[in-house]
Order: C-alpha cells, then structure tokens, then sequence
C-alpha cells in the first residue's frame, strides 16, 4: 500500500477517495474491478493541519482509511494508498494528485463530490489547470442534492419541520398511507424527561483497537492535537462490519429508551441511550437510508416505541439532511458570521476541562476524554456557556470542528455557529439556545456535585448560568427583544427592579473577568 511512484504500473484513471468517503457500497466498488482504474486514498498534514483535531479523530480516520484501502485490495481493485511519513507525500491533496497521476500517466482524475466546501473549492480550482481531466461525481450518500433544501424553501423562512415533513413524505419514512404514523409528525413534547437512573445505561459493546504503532507515526510526523490519544483501546469503527454491528447494538438496547431521555444529563454516564453512530455515518461506512430504516422497522415490530424511532430518524432524515443544505446554501461567508459581535477568547479550560463549574466540567472532559459529547452536551452546556459569556463564535467553530470525532464541517459548522452561537441572527432557529441553572438542574444532576450554588445568582457561590443569562438578555435586548419566544423572558427582565438589574450586571461582569478562574 505504500509504494512509490515510481514503482506503480501504468493506468489510465485515477480515483480519490477522501477521508470521509468510506463507502464500501459505492457503485465505484460494485462494479467488476477496472485494471486501469488506480483508487488513492492519501494521508496528508493539509487534512491533519486545518485544525488542531482531538487525537481519536486523526487516529480513528487514519485507521479506518487503511483498512478501508485494505479491504478494496482484497476485492481486486487496484490501491495506491499514501502514508503520512512517505517521503513522496506532498502533504497536499492536488499536490500528490499531480505527481501520481504523472507517475502513472493518467489522463483523467474522479473524485467523489467533498462534503467540506473547502476541498470542494480546492478541486475545482485545480481542475481549470491540472494537466489532466478532473471529474466529479456524486458520492451516493445523502438523500438528496446538495442544493435541494436551497431549492425546497426559496426565498422563504428555513424551518427545519416544513423540509422534514417533506422528506418524510418523500422517502416514505413513518408514514401511514397519506398520513405520518402514529398521527403526528412529531414527538419532541415526550422526548424531554431526566434520566431517574432506570432504565440502566445499556453496556458499551464496541471493539477496541490497539493502534499505538499508528500514533507513532503521527506523533513522528509532528501532527499537532488535542485530547487523549487512547490508542491502546479506541473504541470507534474502523469499517463498515463494526459499524453494522454498533448499529444493531444501539437498535436493540439504546434505541428503545432513546425518546424520553435524548435530552437528559447524567453526572456518572456519559452515553445514556445515545447512539454514536455519528462518525460512522459522517465517514460514510453507514448510509443515513439503512439507519433509518432499521429504527423504522424496530417499531414496525415493536421492538421500540414510535416516540423514540420519530425522535432518532428526525435527528437524521430531518436535521442532518437540513443543516447540509444550509451549509452548501450559504458559504463560504457562513464561517465568518458574528450577529451578536461576540469577541471574547476561549478560556484555557476549553483544552483542559479544568473548571469548577461542574456541568462544564463534565462535558469538556468527556470531549477531550472520549473525542464525543451528546447533543444536549454541546448545544446546553458548552454552548450555552460560550453563548453567554460572548466568545467569539470563530473561535468557538474551530474548537468544536477540532474537538469532535464526528464533525465535518457541512454539519459541524451550522450546529455551532446557526444553532448553537445564534452568530447567523436567527437564520436556522427562532431564538438563541441559552439558559440559566434552572434549565441544567432540571434535565440533570450535575449541579448536586457542583461548588456553585443553582439557587445563587449574586455572591461567591451563585452558579455563573444565572447572572450570565439575565445579562446577556439584557446587553441583547435590541437585537432580540422582538423575538416571539423571548417575550417571556423580557416581560420579567421588564420588571426587575433598577438595582437588582445592576446587581446581575456586576455580578455578570466579575464572573466575564475571572472567566479563567470559574
């Protein structure tokens, strides 16, 4: 897998697959293997270098590409496979592109359409002078164009529910006949409980991978990363095998509990019922159709409630389909949006997970620990907390695209910057997600293991969510006042008192001043 140019006999047409288009069911490896096709999988410091990444990401993408490349070899297909240490890498897509193609003489490039819309410009820039044909094509994954949802809502408001119902209707997903199944579209109001501790957290039956000679190799390359390597056990999926087994696993034991519990916070359990399937997906050893269709089926047999497989297959069919189109509608101009001004660095525990603010605490250090964190975990906790402290949403992006072992950034970046930082004004969602202790001590039981007082919003002990919230609303109110699921909120900001407002005021500047400190 690691020969040199030179060494490599002659072919015609050169195929690049890219990190996340492990697709083994591509109709580019279902049809009889092509002699003077040469298939190119590379490892390269453009891919590592973009962001500082958690180490698992950069292990569990390497390993799973070798044995990807591996696996085509074994049905035939001809491999050129390009390690992170060869002395011939350029470290560059296009760059080793070139010298490949020249080495062998081919005369056209494929390449399966990037999800990131920076190698997509890369290849396309390249393509108006490379010394060959460059060719995209679809990459058979998604359930739709690029540009569908574009072309779905028009010049009208993106409400994620419309393009939903219509892909559900489209793709026949839960439906009866004409009408959604169970006679609603959408269950989310029966997805909201705290865990109580019972049903229990199903076992962790994943495979774990000794891959300590592969970060060998990084560490010997000088990749620079984030987290803990854990390369004598990683537990992530390096093919489409593991991942069909993970998904069977999370069908039987987590999906029947998923519903009620998606969105609960547990002090001693960082999985719940959550699936973590996302990577598996996102590198395309998974198709988002056979995952739906094995929740669907599930309830179809009784086997998992309606509740929970609508609140799982909306989590895909609907919000993963949804943020693509927003990503590919609105960059490359998306990544720099800041509604709010939000200018404030990341404070040093964002790398360390060293603060006292337990709920932080737990969610940073499971990130850095596990390359994972949940929904509710990233949007109600880390950002929330970076929402009201006013970080600055780039800083914000790149720390969760670098963090997390799922995250491209078609989907990582309108979670963060739309969803989670509210930094495109409102475009995906009808008003910031923030909230105060209450919200956190409701859906969990961090705050029982916390310094911080839940009750507290003034003093040495008050939980920092409180005087942050009420200030943000307050320092906001022009921009967000007019936004009907806040009237609430600012009819009882309306009638605080002038000294308590400009207690919570003070009380939010000393926490913004000793951010490092919390």
């Amino acid at each position: 897998m690691n020969r040199l140019p030179q060494d490599l006999a002659p072919a015609t047409v050169l195929r690049l697959v890219l990190g996340d288009q492990l697709d083994l069911l591509h109709p580019w490896f279902q049809a009889r293997p092509d002699p003077a096709v040469l298939v190119v999988l590379m490892e390269i410091r453009q891919e590592t270098d973009y962001a500082r990444h958690h180490a698992q990401k950069v292990l569990a993408i390497f390993a799973a590409m070798r044995r990807f490349a591996q696996q085509l070899q074994e049905a035939g297909h001809r491999v050129h496979y390009l390690r992170l240490g060869n002395p011939h890498n350029r470290q560059s897509l296009t760059g080793n592109l070139d010298a490949l193609a020249q080495a062998v003489g081919a005369g056209v490039v494929e390449a399966q359409l990037p999800d990131e819309w920076r190698l997509d410009a890369q290849l396309r820039a390249h393509a108006a002078q490379a010394p060959y044909a460059l060719r995209l094509v679809d990459s058979h994954h998604f359930l739709g164009a690029r540009d569908e949802a574009a072309r779905f809502f028009g010049d009208g408001p993106w409400l994620m529910e419309r393009f939903y119902r219509h892909l559900r209707q489209r793709e026949r997903v839960l439906m009866d006949g004409r009408q959604p199944a169970g006679g609603r579209w959408n269950f989310d109001t029966e997805n909201r409980s705290r865990w109580p501790g019972d049903p229990p957290e199903p076992p962790d039956t994943r495979r774990r991978h000794d891959l300590r000679a592969l970060w060998a190799e990084i560490e010997a390359a000088g990749v620079v990363t984030m987290g803990a390597p854990g390369a004598e056990a990683l537990p992530w999926p390096l093919d489409r095998t593991e991942a069909l087994a993970d998904l069977q696993s999370f069908i039987a034991h987590g999906l029947p509990h998923f519903g009620p519990f998606q969105d609960a916070l547990s002090d001693g359990h960082d999985r719940l019922f959550h699936s973590l399937l996302s990577f598996a997906l996102n590198t395309k050893m998974l198709h988002p159709r056979e995952v739906i269709a094995a929740a669907e089926v599930a309830w179809r047999e009784g086997r998992a409630p309606l509740a929970s497989v609508e609140g799982f297959i909306r989590q895909i069919l609907g919000w993963r389909e949804y943020v693509r189109g927003v990503y590919w509608a609105r960059m490359p101009d998306y990544v720099e949006l800041n509604h709010l001004g939000h200018t404030r660095a990341l404070p040093p525990w964002f790398w360390t997970g060293d603060t006292r603010m337990r709920c932080l605490q737990r969610a940073l250090g499971q990130s850095l620990q596990q390359a994972h964190a949940h929904h509710i975990q990233r949007l109600m906790v880390i950002g929330n907390f970076a929402l009201l402290a006013g970080l600055d949403p780039a800083e914000v992006h790149q720390w969760y695209l670098g963090v997390y072992i799922d995250a491209f950034e078609w989907v990582e970046a309108p979670n963060t910057l739309g969803m989670s930082q509210f930094a495109d004004g409102g475009g995906i969602t009808t008003k910031p997600y923030v909230s105060s202790a209450a919200y956190l001590d409701r859906m969990g039981d961090h705050c029982r293991h916390c310094p911080y007082d839940k009750r507290q919003r003034l003093g040495e002990r008050a939980c920092p969510f409180n005087a942050l919230y009420w200030d943000f609303m307050d320092r906001h109110a022009d921009r967000l006042r007019h936004l009907p699921r806040l009237a609430p909120v600012y009819r009882q900001l309306e009638r605080m008192s002038e000294p308590d407002l400009l207690a919570l005021r003070e009380q939010a500047r000393v926490h913004l001043a000793r951010l490092d400190q919390l």
